[in-house]
This record gives C-alpha cells, structure tokens and sequence, in this order.
C-alpha cells in the first residue's frame, strides 16, 4: 500500500523596514516512483546533470554530462555553389515568383547540427523480496538542489540522499538506514552508446565513444541514423563515467561487472564524468583532454570528504545564488505545500487556487538555470543538461529563432548575472564559425548565425543540402538576435570592459545586416530572402509562400541590432564613421506595418496566415525581447501588436505560451499575461491517454511542448518578473502588469537595468512599498500607477510632472524607498 507523507510548515515572519523573510517551502514532492522519464527529479551542477527516479528495489538515475555531444569540428565552406543562387533567388523574390525563390533557397543549405548524447544509467538493486514499501515519498528541494526518497520496508526506514555538487565537481549519493547492516546493492551502469564497462579499484567505471554523427529525430530517410565510423578520425568524442562506492561495514565484491555491496549500514557513491571535448575548434581525439583525469580527480578530492561537509559546501554554494530572489503571493490564501505536486497540478488544472504552484513554478525556472548553465562554451541546450535518448527531441541543440534565447531570458532579471558566461562564450564561438560561413555563402562582412548551432559552433543553414524545409532551415538572423544578449549583459550590469570586449562582435552582426539588406522600389533597405521562423503566408488565393521579402521579425531584429550598436558606440566613445553608417541604415529600414485587420503585419505584403493560431509569434520580436514598440511609446503599434496576439489565440506550445505571458506584460495586461501563465502549467502525460497532448507542463514541473523543452520553464520565470518589474524605455516600471489573481505578495531580489536590485511588496492590487538598491550608481527613472515618494534617509524626491515618474540621482550602495503617496 502507499502510504502519504504530511509536513506542515510553519512560516515564520521577520519585519524588516517593511519586508518579511518568509520560509517559503519550495519542494516537489510525490506519494510514488516515477514511471516516466518527466515525472523523474533533475539535479545538476551546470555540468553533470542527474534525472533521480525514486524507485525502491531497482533506483534508476538517468545520468547527463554537458559536453557529451556527437560529431567534430565543422568544416569550412560546406557548400561552395551556395552563393550562385543568392542572385537568382532575389531576382525571383523582385518578380514575386515565391515558388521558385523557396526551390533556390532549397540550394543554400548545409548540414545538420549534431546532437546532445545520454551519457548512461546507474541502477541501484536492492533486494527486498518482492515485499512493497509500508510508507513512501521523494521530494526535491530547490532550495538546497537535494532529492531525497524516504521508504520503509518490513519496519525498516531507508533513505537515499542525492545532490550534484559544484564545488566538488561530481554527484554524491548517501543510502542509509534506521538499523545497522540493512544495506545490500547491487550496482551497474548502462549506456546507449558504444561503451565498455569495467571495475577497476571497487570503482565501476564506463569508457565509451560518441557517435561521428547522429541525424535529428525527425530525419527518417538514412538507414543508418547514428554513425560512428569516421574516416577523418576527428569525429566522435570519447567519454568516461566512474562510479565509486565507500561503506561503512559490509563488504564490497564483484560479480562479472557489476559490484555487489552486502550488508552495509551506509553507502556512500561519488559519480563523475567527463569527455575529452576541448574546444568548438580542436579535434576531441588528437587535440582532446585526458577524460580519465577529469572524471577521476574529482572523486579522489571529494571521497576523502565527510558527507556532511560535502553537503554543506554544496548547500553554500547553490544558496549563495538561489536564495537572492524570494517570491510570496497571496500569503492568507491556505497554503497546499503538504500536498503531492501532481496532486495539486490535477487540482489546479480544475480551477482550485494555488499560489504557491504558481511560485514554485517560478523559482523552478531559477533552480534548473543554476543547474544547467554552469559550463565553459555549453550554455544550457533545448533540454537544459537532461536527456535520456539516442536521438533526442529536436537533437536537443541550439535553436536560435526563439529557443536558445529564451533559455536566457531570466538571467538578468532574475539575479543570475554569473551564468550568462556559457552563452557569452558560446556566442564568441559562433562568431568565428559564422564569420567564415558569411564569406562562403553570401561573401558577405561579418558573421551570420541560422537556425541550429550545436557545441561545435555549427553556423550554417541546416538541412542536409536542400533536403530540409527552408521555413526553418534558411533563417538568418541568429547573429542580430544573440547579440541583444550581449548587449542587455552590459545594460544590467554597467560593466565598460564587458562592453568594450563584446562591442565587435556586435559590429560583426551589424556588418553582415548592412551586407544582406537590399533596396527595395520604394527605396526602403529590406532582408531577401527572407522567412517568418516556421511559418507560411497565403499569396494568389490560397498558393503556400514561405520565402518573403523582409519579414517583420527581420526588420524588428536588425532595427534592434542596429539602435544597440549605436548606442554602444556611443558609450564606447569610439567608432564614429561606422556608427554614422549604421544611423544612415537604421532611417531607410523599411517601417512597420499595420495590417488590414488591425495587426502588425507578419509579411512584407498583408498576406494571410496559413495558420492563423501559428505558436511562433515572431513578428513581435520588436515587443519582446526589444523594445522597438511600447504602449508608453508607440501606442498605435501596441495596439496593433495587442491584435495580433488576440488573432493568435491564447494556446500554444508551451515555450509558445510562457512568450505570449511576457508580451501580454509588455502591454501591461496582467490579467492576460496571468491566464496565459495558467495554462503553462496545465498538467501533461505524454503516454496516458486520460492526459492531453497539450501545451503545459509535466508532473516534475518539466515544461511541455509537447515533448520536454526546457524554454518554456526559463521563459515562464521571466514572464512572473515581467509582470511585477519591467525596465524599458530607461525607467524601472513597479507592478506594471500585476493580475488581479496575485491581490498581495511580495517579490526580492529582481534585477533592473542600470544594475539596480529591487524589492517589491504589494497589496490590495496596488504597491505598499519598494526598495531600490543602487549597486553601481547613476540616474534612476521610477514608474508606479500610483502617486508615490521616493526615500532616502530624510530626503524626498518630488514626483514628476509628467505621469506617476520620479528621476533622481542614485548613489552607489545607496537604498531607496519607495512608498504610496498618502
């Protein structure tokens, strides 16, 4: 029988200048096993990642190493008759044969990216003799990074302990008991690749190789999918997972290659891995790192450690991020902590408040961030650092028309500065490859990033040389979008140097659009070809077009690109003559349009959709993550950004839904950003039939597309702070979408830029206090929907006149205040 565990957690309230510290529980928990791989728990340490069934006689942990991907190094100049068509397809896209613009385009591609491998599975037997558990539970912790599972058989108590540690660079696994020699395991591992496995030392060690190449999950046509042979010897990484057992008493032996553990009354096992990856640029064989080393010397460290003190290290340096930013809403609504979280998903999903799901959800986001974005050059992947399949969902790469962006959304926002450094580094990377790729295929300046990239730095257009659909596979903007990541770093951060030493990478971007845009007859700059990610337009009745003139996603991103090389520019001091060509440029871009119903067009003509709910909504790329259109700016195009979103219907993927909550906050409807961020957490179960296929989440909070994307749970994270905080048009925005739903709470530790920490309470719908910390110093712009002062020590700011605005000088290290007008 199941047996249900209830905690209650007392909240303990500690005023301070107005603020509470709340003890907020943030744990998943659940009355069972996991049976699928979305119901396991994820931990990680930014480069072992960990998926922890719970199960009792046969525990399976799912095991991820970040660098661990098929193939090599790319190659130069992929495709060299690619640039024979540019011309052509032009020619085409002036005389609106669209049809024979997509065949040209067809001729422009390259090949895939490779893919994101399964490093193996450790599984833990224990023998009970068939007898099922008296009592069970297993619960995760984010505030710790520990997943614990507590079962009791035959009187018994057992305890399985599990955290993947940074400081000690492996993950530790504690197996204990309430009475002494309860202990007897059984322990393999098991990978999905070309592996052996051996015991060398009482440690169970896994040696393997990764595949040359491995074909995205959607290709069907090769007999062979996953390569291993490579003729050039520079392909296919090699890797190694070594799995070490202490105990106190018992005995460990072996059985063929498996260990065998008898009688123990504590076990404890430090896992590591690693792979002699080097570099986007190094061969991983003749120019690769000793893997054994690297997987060997952090057990040596951490083995002669006490359990204890790896857990406090660990715990210090998880909180010393997490703990930054703390989230309360509706603090008298009854809290549903002691529940199971599938069970309060099944609850949500009919309607049953549960605030704290919706907090958990948030901080959620922040938890799989801090674990998965930890790797020199390996930002967090389509799947963050989980994966369990040969050939994953969508190879589980860089996708960079909406998707690698997104990972990175609450970066920022969310106090999480430290972690952009996989992706700036990442970024760094594709520059090089994408510099050689704008030469090859469209001798252009500058660098050019498509639609998939990989650890490898892959820039080209994918789709196996003309096999592919260009709706996705011909996209050019990658370079322009991750540059604004660059870009914002600096905005939130202040830091000079950083801008200085991104500043060319920005100015690579900026060459290549001012290469690629074209006149058009009316004199404007236009992008040809160009394509609406993943969507089609209808021309002539109901003929499908795909290849375009300048989109409007294009036109939004190089406007964007090109307003933040100016200004960069600017503060750079420096670069004048190119920042006056890039001014000129930005005034004869093609301008927005509205359409005939009311919507900011898609297209470069009003065509219709072919599907008018499409979940990409990429033409408002220039709403958000930009701030090209503002309802405080633009009015007029807000509007027409607001009908198109209405056109598009509030369903969606579930990466699709968490960018639909951020630009509802962008036009400052809380309300709609709120029911959009509700249906993110709509439960799914990929195999029960009970369960739609829908856009939402799994039961271990794992965001849904469906399948798993790990997008829509970073992204969701962003759309809360959206909501609560916003800092465009150079002002930090307090509560400028805040639904009805949340009426009191309070939110600590949010980032704004100019590099400003902000705390917020709030109730009855309107603030009852902020504090503003200036931590680098310089003119601070405060927008509330209310009248309000602005504090420090004894000094008031007046309030402008313009609007509820104040704007004062902010000295670094310096609190401000912020409170109602009476």
């Amino acid at each position: 029988m199941s047996y249900h565990f209830f905690k209650r957690f007392f909240v303990i309230l500690v005023m301070i200048n107005g603020f509470s510290n709340y003890a907020q529980d943030l744990k998943l928990q659940y009355n069972q096993p996991a049976v699928e791989w979305t119901e396991a728990l994820p931990i990680g340490n930014g480069t072992l990642g960990a998926m922890v069934f719970g199960r009792v006689d046969s525990e399976l942990i799912q095991l991820n190493e970040a660098t661990l991907w098929s193939g090599g190094p790319v190659q130069k100049n992929v495709n060299p008759d690619a640039f024979k068509n540019l011309a052509l397809i032009r020619e085409a896209l002036t005389k609106e044969d669209f049809e024979k613009a997509y065949l040209l385009t067809k001729n422009m591609q390259g090949a895939y990216s490779e893919s994101f491998m399964p490093l193996g599975d450790l599984i833990l037997k224990q023998d009970f003799g068939g007898k099922k558990p008296d009592s069970y539970n297993r619960s995760l912790d984010l505030q710790t990074g520990l997943a614990v599972t507590n079962f009791n058989v035959e009187g018994v108590n057992y305890k399985r302990e599990i955290f993947a540690s940074a400081p000690a660079q492996c993950v530790v696994i504690k197996l204990s008991a309430d009475q002494v020699k309860k202990l007897s395991i059984t322990i393999d591992v098991a990978s999905l690749l070309r592996s052996k496995k051996s015991i060398n030392d009482k440690s169970l060690v896994l040696k393997g190789k990764a595949p040359s190449h491995a074909d995205p999950n959607y290709i069907d046509y090769n007999k062979e999918p996953i390569v291993y042979e490579d003729p050039s010897g520079c392909r296919g990484m090699r890797f190694e997972l070594i799995v070490k057992p202490i105990v106190k008493d018992g005995e460990i032996t072996s059985e063929g290659n498996n260990l065998v553990i008898k009688n123990a009354s504590e076990i404890l096992f430090f896992v590591s891995a690693a792979t002699s990856f080097n570099g986007f640029d190094k061969c991983p064989n003749s120019q690769g790192k000793d893997e054994h080393q690297l997987a060997e010397n952090p057990i040596k460290k951490a083995s002669v450690k006490k359990y204890d003190n790896l857990l406090k290290e660990h715990i210090a340096d998880f909180q010393k991020l997490f703990n930054r930013v703390s989230l309360q809403l509706n603090e008298n609504e009854t809290s549903k902590s002691n529940l199971p979280t599938d069970v309060r998903l099944e609850q949500y999903a009919k309607g049953e408040k549960d605030a704290g799901l919706e907090a958990l959800f948030f901080q959620f986001g922040r938890y799989l961030l801090i674990s998965s974005s930890r790797t020199h050059n390996v930002p967090a992947n389509l799947q963050g650092i989980w994966n369990n399949k040969l050939r994953a969902p969508w190879s589980s790469n860089y996708t960079t028309n909406i998707n690698l962006q997104m990972n990175y959304w609450p970066v920022e926002s969310g106090n999480l500065s430290e972690l952009f450094f996989p992706l700036d580094e990442f970024i760094q990377n594709v520059a090089v490859t994408g510099t050689e790729t704008a030469k090859s295929y469209y001798h252009a300046n500058g660098w050019v990033l498509h639609h998939n990239s990989d650890i490898w730095a892959t820039t080209n257009p994918v789709g196996d040389f003309g096999k592919g659909d260009p709706m996705w596979a011909n996209w050019y903007m990658g370079a322009n979008w991750l540059s604004r990541h660059l870009w914002e770093h600096y905005e939130y951060t202040g830091d000079i140097a950083y801008l200085k030493k991104v500043y060319p990478i920005m100015k690579g971007a900026a060459e290549f659009s001012l290469d690629w845009l074209q006149k058009d007859k009316n004199g404007y700059l236009v992008t040809m070809p160009s394509t609406s990610p993943e969507n089609k337009y209808l021309y002539d009745g109901k003929k499908e077009g795909i290849v375009t003139t300048a989109s409007t996603m294009d036109i939004g991103i190089i406007k964007d690109l090109f307003e933040n090389t100016i200004e960069a520019s600017k503060i750079l001091n420096s670069d004048a003559d190119f920042r006056q060509i890039v001014s000129e440029a930005q005034r004869q871009l093609l301008p927005f349009k509205i359409g005939s119903k009311g919507q900011l067009q898609e297209w470069y003509k009003d065509f219709e959709d072919e599907d008018p709910h499409h979940r990409h909504t990429s033409h408002l790329y220039a709403l958000h993550p930009a701030n090209l259109i503002s309802p405080l700016k633009t009015p007029e195009l807000a509007d027409a950004a607001k009908k198109t979103l209405e056109l598009r219907g509030d369903d969606g993927t579930g990466w699709s839904l968490a960018w639909k909550v951020n630009m509802w906050a962008r036009l400052l409807d809380g309300n709609h950003a709120y029911k959009l961020f509700k249906n993110q957490l709509r439960l799914t179960k990929d195999n029960d039939p009970k369960y739609k296929r829908q856009g939402g989440c799994y039961p271990n909070l794992f965001d849904a597309h469906p399948p798993f994307q790990i997008d829509g749970n970073f992204a969701g994270t962003a759309g809360v702070i959206e909501m609560l905080m916003q800092c465009q048009n150079k002002e930090i925005h307090l509560l400028p979408a805040l639904p009805d739903a949340w009426t009191d709470g309070e939110i600590k530790g949010i980032k704004a830029k100019g590099n400003f920490s902000i705390d917020i309470k709030w109730n009855n719908g309107k603030m009852s206090q902020a504090k503003i910390l200036a931590n680098k110093g310089g003119t601070c712009t405060i927008r509330s929907a209310e009248p309000f002062i602005v504090e420090k020590l004894n000094i008031k700011s007046e309030i402008s006149s313009i609007g509820y605005t104040a704007t004062f000088d902010a000295k670094k290290g310096t609190a401000y205040n912020v409170k109602p007008l009476k």
